[in-house]
């Protein structure tokens, strides 16, 4: 051993125990590695900081982005919505189908890219489930890990594997070569899962969050299900044509409008009510009726309005667009001793009043003549950036509180289809490799600001900065012990120790190694210097080559064993809010499972 080779696995020790302390952060620690590896000598500044420009660390921040994009258009709760759905409220069916999508889906698509998508969409499911992320980021992590047993370009290593088989005169794999030993895999992975997921942080979920209240408390609480109709306007009726401003509902009749109904390109939009707002033939008008006197139905044939089925929960199934919040008025307010209508309530906010609380008790009847006192609790309606835009920006009002539902509004829902419709054109591009993984979700990036999936600012706040500069940390160990030669060391010793044993044991060393290699360097770092070893091996001992590099490749995948053995753990780390013990608690026996599982299953398939 070397000095230069010493001082790079002593630094090596001490980042690694750094890691397992938790003290200084992750990240912190990646970047004293990054200022300590040049003053060994072994490699220059430009070598350490490489990693900023790797493909890798550009592809997972653009992925950010893009998850983000879906999180905003709506995309990410449908997805997750459906997935909850199916679960029915069962913990234990949740992670099997959370698992079964994700490594369904990253087959055919980077898998850090399938959790950079999938961590806000598991986020909203905990949270809406009131289950704690812990017991679901690593299902998470673990499955898209598998993902990458599943076929050929699921993952960077398993092309490195194939490429050095063409090289050496080999054919190459098939596009599914890989699935019949992925597939078993992820089938013990899940019941694995669904055993230790209790001994995973988060045994309870947030006491705030399960605190805090939703549409539908407050909907029983001021008693508003009574208050809702839907009108539909009839060609013929005299409102057609006529703007909300000159109608003055809420003054003459006693209503209202709590938002607009209008067909849109891709379905029918909710429109937010303003005194500009133009009514057209098909629009269905939903009103929140305060007035006493107010007659829904003669109403309607006074005005040609066709009377449309009630839904029974105030408008709750269109909590997409309209959101309610409670706010108090201040004693300094100019509100006090105005009624909802004088003050032009609605008019000034873009909000109605719906209820008030004097005290703890909520007021019954009509509010429209009811004067606001200091310390009232006002329960406004209407659209969600408009509530948004009410926190912080009146004197008037303190807002008290957001709804649950307030954390799944999506502003750009709008442009869902074209989310969808980019989404699937990258993962076509990086499936069929007509694009360079990072190029793709680049261009995809790019499209998502183009077409209002994501504003600047917004994709700048969704990438994790902290969680990039811990990859671009780890990334120089590699090459420095490359240069120093700790690679070929390790591998000239295993063939050395075990090149005369039986080639399952070799299976069984070689897994091992690459495993072992994978806690320090990139699985695909770990794959470009084992498969050249694997297939030498092969070749001294008379055996076929493609056993030898299926252990490789699925050793390379197999990196459960620490939160910095592949970005995939790295990105679940703050979400799950796991330590570096996790990690090895709860991947280390599964990777020896997976050990095992290659070890049996590899020689029956493919014979040496």
């Amino acid at each position: 051993m070397t000095a230069d080779l010493a001082v790079v696995l002593a630094l090596l020790v001490i980042a690694v125990g750094l890691f397992a302390r938790g003290r200084p952060s992750m990240d912190v620690v990646a970047l004293m590695v990054i200022a300590a590896l040049p003053l060994t000598g072994v490699i220059d500044a430009q070598e350490a900081l490489a990693g900023f420009s790797d493909q890798s660390v550009i592809l997972i921040a653009a992925l950010f982005v893009i998850g983000d994009a879906l999180v905003r258009t709506g995309v990410a709760g449908a997805l997750g919505g459906l997935i909850a759905r199916a679960a029915g409220g069962s913990e234990a069916r949740l992670v099997v189908l959370l698992m079964l999508a994700v490594a369904g889906l990253g087959a055919f698509m980077s898998s850090t890219g399938v959790v950079a998508i999938f961590i806000p969409i598991v986020l909203r499911i905990a949270r809406n489930m009131r289950l704690p992320p812990g017991h679901l980021m690593m299902p998470l992590s673990m499955a898209a890990l598998i993902s990458g047993m599943m076929t050929l370009v699921a993952t960077p290593p398993n092309m490195v594997v194939n490429a050095e088989l063409v090289r050496r005169g080999h054919d190459g794999f098939g596009f599914f070569a890989f699935t019949p030993f992925g597939l078993p895999v992820l089938v013990l992975a899940i019941f694995y899962m669904l055993l230790v997921r209790r001994f995973l942080p988060g045994s309870t979920p947030a006491v705030g969050a399960a605190a805090r209240p939703g549409l539908k408390d407050w909907i029983d609480e001021y008693g508003l299900a009574a208050r809702e109709a839907r009108l539909r306007i009839d060609p013929t009726s005299d409102l057609v044509g006529r703007r909300l401003g000159e109608l003055d509902l809420r003054a003459s009749v006693g209503v209202n409008i709590v938002a607009i109904e209008r067909a849109g390109r891709f379905g029918r939009d909710l429109i937010r009510p303003e005194a500009s707002t133009q009514l057209a033939s098909g629009d269905v008008l939903l009103i929140d009726i305060f007035g006493k006197a107010f007659d829904v139905d003669a109403f309607g044939r006074e005005h040609h309005l066709a009377t449309l089925p009630l839904s029974g929960t105030y408008f709750l199934d269109g909590a997409d667009e309209i959101g309610m919040a409670e706010a108090i008025v201040t004693p300094s307010s100019e509100l006090v001793g105005q009624t909802p209508v004088t003050s032009r309530f609605r008019t000034i906010h873009g909000l109605s009043v719906i209820g008030m609380k004097q005290g703890s008790r909520a007021l019954a009847g009509p509010l429209a003549e009811v004067g606001f006192q200091p310390g009232d609790t006002l329960l406004l309606v209407g659209g969600w950036k408009a509530i948004r835009r009410l926190a912080g920006s009146s004197a008037d009002l303190v807002l008290l509180d957001l709804p649950r539902e307030a954390d799944d509004y999506a502003p750009a829902r709008r442009s869902a289809p074209f989310a969808v419709a980019i989404l699937i054109a990258m993962i076509v591009a990086m499936a069929t490799g007509i694009l360079a993984n990072a190029h793709a979700a680049l261009l995809a990036c790019l499209a998502m600001g183009a077409f209002g999936c994501i504003d600047m600012k917004s994709a700048y706040r969704a990438i994790s900065w902290p969680t990039l500069i811990l990859i671009v940390g780890v990334l120089p160990f590699a090459l420095a012990l490359e240069k120093t030669g700790g690679i070929d060391l390790m591998a000239s010793a295993v063939t050395h120790l075990f090149g005369d044993a039986h080639p399952r044991v070799m299976l069984a060393v070689l897994f091992a190694t690459t495993a072992i290699l994978g806690l320090f360097v990139s699985n695909t770092a770990t794959a470009v210097l084992m498969a050249p070893v694997a297939l030498a091996v092969a070749a001294d001992i008379g055996a076929s080559p493609y056993p030898f590099a299926v252990t490789v490749a699925l050793a390379a995948s197999a990196a459960f064993m620490t939160p910095v053995s592949s970005p995939v753990n790295t990105l679940v780390v703050g979400p799950g809010g796991y330590g570096f013990s996790d990690f090895v608690r709860i991947g280390t026996p599964f990777a020896i499972v997976t050990l095992i599982v290659a070890v049996f299953l590899v020689p029956i398939l493919l014979p040496f």
